[in-house]
């Protein structure tokens, strides 16, 4: 299972990528806009920070497929041709997923809430799909049942499109997203730092400098 960060704020995508093993980063709408930069200028901070080989994400916020299919292209001449586009999984983002595959324009179908929905934009040609796990949650649903029926389905139908789990609140919605097969989970940056720390691990070096210190006086070999 590989990750990326759910965020467009710059000091967290610089500690996340510095610190740990980042595939890339993903955007939407509501995400650019808590930061204070013009969209576009914080789009291109984000790529320059990742680098041109990780995976980036951003949505169109169009909802006519027309304007979708122009918006996506606008968005790559603006930051590069490697940007994969985010797509709503709406009548007209389904048409538009199709117009975007015949482009050769890379894709991912976002706001999945059902693996009937997953199926149908990767028929369309959607590169991935997100299922929002914890939204899904919300309103009486099992997140973690629909990934695992949309692995299942990609499997049965042999369809290339991966998953990218979306929506989480806590580190057991990522763990058991990645025992039913998703091959990628997008998160906030603090469900991500969570991801790779536990309290007992913090306890457990604190007593071995303790140790160390208290016989030899010193905090380093």
């Amino acid at each position: 299972m590989k990750i990326l960060i759910d965020s467009a704020n710059i000091e967290n995508i610089k500690h996340l990528t510095d610190y740990y093993q980042i595939e890339g980063v993903t955007t939407n709408p509501t995400i650019l806009a808590k930061e204070q930069l013009d969209y576009l200028e914080q789009l291109k901070q984000i790529r320059k920070i990742i680098g041109k080989d990780k995976m980036f994400f951003v949505q169109t916020i169009s909802e006519n497929a027309a304007d979708i299919v122009d918006e996506a292209k606008r968005i790559i001449s603006e930051i590069d041709e490697n940007v994969y586009i985010k797509v709503p999984a709406i009548k007209e983002g389904y048409k538009a997923l199709k117009e975007l595959h015949h482009l050769g324009i890379n894709t991912l179908a976002t706001a999945i809430f059902t693996a009937q929905q997953a199926l149908m934009a990767a028929r369309c040609g959607a590169n991935y799909v997100a299922p929002y796990v914890n939204r899904i949650d919300n309103v009486s649903g099992d997140g973690i049942k629909v990934v695992s029926e949309i692995v299942e389905l990609f499997n049965t139908h042999q369809l290339k499109t991966e998953v990218m789990a979306a929506s989480f609140k806590n580190v057991n919605q990522v763990h058991k997203c990645s025992l039913v097969g998703a091959q990628f989970i997008t998160a906030s940056p603090d469900v991500i730092e969570e991801l790779h720390s536990h309290p007992s691990s913090e306890i457990s070096v604190n007593q071995f400098t303790k140790d160390w210190q208290e016989r030899f006086g010193t905090v380093t070999i």
